[in-house]
């Protein structure tokens, strides 16, 4: 089965409501579609969204970095030009795009356990009053498990936080701060709410500053979760044996694909390290195959954070495989 014509095309999905972070702010989810197409007739998709502010990467340069490569991929066979993709010197969504295509033409994952699986959904940097609003609202709906985007000012955060532990005291709270804090905030925040029943918190400072990561994952009790810190396997095992945080955010659009995700998800098994399954708000593709990532480990996996499809204007009941219920996806 070898690699006939590679294609991309841009496409939109409109957001029921912006996407807040402290790194962006988005009304719509933006990816390019790649389609694979064999010799056989067959054909596989792969998807990358445009997050500029975290892989470097827009529409444009992921459009371009395909069509660099494909002359180098065309007339082999999905294996083959799975190896030769991850050795080029492109973006990382680039390459998870197109190897999300080629690596389900060989592989497949099975899933021992197959009961459902429960994504957090998302509560958008805002004020204090609509963020409470909003994580009562999605409560309400049965989205039990909240990711909750906050932002440079270090009293806002706190103040939202000791809100949301206190109105919504059924409800897990992942805390995701997208590197808006430097070290001395960030332990001020750790003191300020440590007797709150928080899951995690999620990639307090910059990316590059480990040292900070390490001292912060020190003194909170609370467990401290490594995102854009942790892109790939060489991060991973940095961050693991500096004791730099507790957990780590695998992405495959950080990682460049489902076979770097798995050389993580192997590693994080035998390193016993706790995983949470992410995404960069993409398109229902990706997300499905990611899904296949999280039932397939779900021994590593404990937090899942898929939620894109459920922020998307108009829910689609399935993702590939998979049915969506509310957060719940079987």
């Amino acid at each position: 089965m070898k690699v006939q014509q590679i294609d991309t095309k841009i496409v939109k999905i409109p957001l029921k409501t912006p996407f807040i972070t402290a790194l962006r702010h988005v009304k719509n989810v933006e990816f390019v579609r790649v389609c694979v197409t064999f010799y056989d007739g067959t054909t596989a998709f792969g998807e990358a969204p445009a997050t500029k502010a975290i892989t470097g990467e827009d529409l444009d340069d992921i459009v371009n970095a395909v069509q660099r490569v494909k002359s180098l991929l065309l007339g082999l066979n999905a294996a083959d030009a799975l190896q030769i993709l991850h050795m080029q010197d492109i973006g990382s969504s680039a390459k998870a795009a197109l190897d999300m295509a080629l690596y389900f033409q060989i592989y497949t994952l099975n899933a021992v356990d197959k009961s459902p699986i429960k994504t957090d959904i998302t509560i958008s940097l805002n004020d204090k009053k609509t963020m409470l609003e909003d994580a009562k609202k999605a409560f309400e709906n049965g989205y039990d498990i909240l990711k909750v985007k906050l932002g440079s000012d270090i009293t806002h955060a706190i103040e939202v936080t000791k809100s949301l532990s206190f109105e919504l005291p059924e409800a897990l709270l992942l805390i995701d701060a997208n590197q808006a804090w430097g070290l001395q905030d960030s332990l001020t925040y750790v003191n300020a709410v440590k007797e709150l029943k928080i899951e995690l918190i999620e990639q307090p400072v910059l990316a590059s500053d480990l040292e900070s990561l390490k001292l912060i994952t020190k003194a909170s009790k609370i467990p401290i979760l490594a995102d854009e810190a942790a892109f790939d396997l060489a991060d991973v095992k940095k961050i693991y044996e500096n004791q730099a945080a507790d957990m780590i955010n695998i992405k495959l659009m950080k990682c460049g694909g489902v076979s770097k995700a798995i050389e993580i998800l192997e590693y994080a098994k035998e390193k016993k390290i706790t995983c949470m399954l992410g995404s960069m708000l993409e398109g229902p593709l990706s997300i499905n195959a990611a899904m296949k990532l999280a039932f397939s480990y779900r021994d590593v996996i404990k937090y899942v954070d898929l939620d894109s499809p459920l922020l998307y204007a108009k829910t689609p009941k399935m993702i590939g495989d998979f049915v969506l219920k509310t957060n719940t996806i079987k």
